[in-house]
């Protein structure tokens, strides 16, 4: 099968490409290689992809319309994984017009351009659990009206779920969005708790820690999440919106006395207090997956620690 991959030089992107290649499709990554954090990360991931035939990389942008429509025509996609987007949560409350433009303008071009080609058996939207806020609905199900964002991020990825079911009700396309629940793992970004404390660790780094760390995140590591993106591209459901986390949250201090223990001393922590774009639990219900992907976590959060940390220490050196 001859699949897009938008955001592969990211993190789960690059992860989600080799996956996707190692199995014999034919993958087209798309990124732009912005510098929300050192490209050179990304660059590396390019090269490590690159080294593989059934892989090419294009460098471009998905606000770039008429290019999004030049590719879909020249490349004739069987399918689409659009895991492409603006990082960051916190970052969205600052520039909300870069959130749109991006997670929300940028699905409704790759979304028209795909039309216009003629279509693709089936579009995969990387979404996230942010889009449930405060919800009182404890653990997290898709059946939640989502109406109600903490920030300009989660807003413009429920709006991009919104558009998806518009396009699958006027055009007949196949429209997955999977939300993804705090992924980590090797490869991870250095914005991201798990590489914030790693850095603290073995560097002294001061990072803060919101609310003394008593949160709740259904942390889930990322070959476990792009196994269930994987089984959403193979499977055209129509329209569908599915939870992928490993339905076991685990308090925040907890991860982080996890990668202390690993590395043998202390974060150096500050306590500041919750920001309001945070949530204080996030907890996936995932039997929706399990029936309709056969999605079953495998990784547990020790085991996942511990890969992540074994990575962080190699490329540290």
């Amino acid at each position: 099968m001859k699949i897009l991959v938008t955001g592969a030089a990211g993190f789960i992107g690059s992860h989600l490409a080799e996956k996707l290649i190692k199995r014999g499709d034919q993958v087209v990554g798309l990124d732009n290689f912005n510098d929300y954090y050192d490209p050179k990360k990304k660059r590396a991931n390019e090269q490590r992809l690159n080294a593989h035939s059934n892989f090419k990389m294009i460098e471009a942008d998905i606000r770039d319309r008429a290019r999004m429509f030049h590719i879909f025509e020249e490349e004739k996609f069987e399918a689409v994984a659009h895991l492409g987007a603006m990082a960051g949560v916190r970052n969205a409350v600052t520039h909300p017009e870069l959130y749109v433009e991006v997670d929300l303008n940028g699905t409704q071009h790759l979304l028209d351009a795909a039309r216009a080609a003629g279509g693709v058996g089936n579009f995969v939207l990387a979404s996230t659990s942010s889009v449930y806020g405060n919800t009182t609905q404890i653990p997290f199900v898709e059946t939640d009206p989502c109406d109600r964002p903490l920030q300009p991020y989660a807003a413009a990825k429920r709006a991009a779920e919104i558009l998806g079911y518009a396009y699958h009700y006027l055009f007949g396309m196949n429209f997955t969005a999977v939300r993804f629940f705090t992924v980590y793992g090797p490869n991870g970004r250095p914005d991201m708790m798990a590489y914030l404390v790693a850095d603290s660790v073995t560097k002294g780094r001061q990072i803060p820690l919101y609310d003394g760390g008593e949160m709740y995140r259904d942390w889930t590591y990322v070959g476990d999440i792009t196994d269930g993106v994987i089984a959403a591209v193979d499977r055209p459901l129509g329209y569908e919106i599915i939870n992928l986390g490993r339905g076991e949250p685990t308090l925040l201090k907890k991860f982080v006395n996890m990668i202390e223990d690993l590395g043998g001393q202390k974060a150096n922590v500050v306590n500041k207090p919750r920001l309001a774009a945070d949530f204080v639990r996030n907890q996936a219900d995932i039997g929706k997956a399990r029936r309709l992907l056969d999605y079953a976590p495998k990784v547990s959060v020790e085991e996942g620690v511990k890969l992540f940390w074994e990575w962080y220490i190699a490329q540290d050196q």
